[in-house]
Parts: C-alpha cells; structure tokens; sequence
C-alpha cells in the first residue's frame, strides 16, 4: 500500500474541488429556477393595465386572466362619490361581475376577483366608474386576446 507524505493537502485539494463542483451546480440550478417563473407567466396567463380617469377620481391597476376567472387589481380614488364595477364576459355572456360600495372622498385599493366558469374562460371585461346615482362616467373593456384596455364598454 502506498502513503501520501501530506495527506491533509490531498484532502484541501479534494475539499476545494468539491466547493467548486457545489457552487457550479449551485449557480446553474439558480439560472434554471430564475427562469421557470417567466415560462409559466407565458403558458395562459394574461395581463392588461386598467387607467380610467375621470376629473380628479382614478381606478389604475392590471386585469390578470387565467383558465377560469379573471383577477382586476387596483387601486380606488373617488373625489365626490363614485362606484367601481367590474364584468367578465364570453362572446355576449356575461359570466360574473363585482362592485364597490359607494365610496366618498377616499382611496384604497379595490380588487375584483372575477369568475369565468366556463370552457376558455373569459375574453373580455369591462371595468367601469359610476356616480353616486349610478350614472356611468368612464369605463374600459380589457381584451385577454391582446392584452390591452381600450377606452369605452363595448360587446
């Protein structure tokens, strides 16, 4: 059997091989788990921003849809009292919708968890802003297909 003279300098070296073998796989296992999110938010996920501004009164936020329902978040600034409202929509079917309360000079965030319980969900939405008698001011239809929000509700 053969003896290493200095042993303790075979097993720094093997221990510094190691930690470069780990830190290597460390870094690429970091790359591929970085990368899994943005495959998955491009398998069926859409977005749309929402910007519907009327005088001094706002609802800004994102219409995010998946298979089934549609997640409108944002944020509520009502100058004189106003009410948001939200609507899923297949073709001509309407499939849900939400509202706020009537809100009086205040702000906050308004979400609008939408269900679209159908097969291929929802295609669109309208997100629109009333006044306290119900009155629509201004509203946006959101479209999955192309990810935009154009000013108006239409069918």
């Amino acid at each position: 059997m053969v003896r290493l003279k200095d042993t303790s300098k075979v097993k720094s070296c093997t221990r510094k091989f190691g930690a470069a073998v780990t830190a290597a796989a460390s870094v690429a296992a970091g790359m591929a788990f970085a990368t899994a999110p943005a495959t998955a938010a491009t398998t069926g996920v859409t977005a749309a921003p929402i910007s519907i501004v009327y005088g001094a009164s706002y609802y800004k936020g994102t219409a995010t849809w998946s298979n089934r329902s549609v997640d409108v978040q944002g944020s509520f600034k009502a100058t004189g009292c106003r009410r948001m409202y939200a609507h899923a929509w297949a073709g001509d079917t309407e499939l849900d919708y939400r509202s706020t309360s009537t809100w009086c000079d205040r702000s906050g965030s308004a979400p609008f968890p939408l269900e679209a319980n159908v097969v291929g969900g929802s295609d669109s939405i309208w997100v629109y802003m009333t006044d306290a008698n119900g009155n629509y001011l201004k509203g946006q239809t959101c479209y999955r297909s192309s990810d935009i929000c154009v000013d108006g509700l239409r069918r």
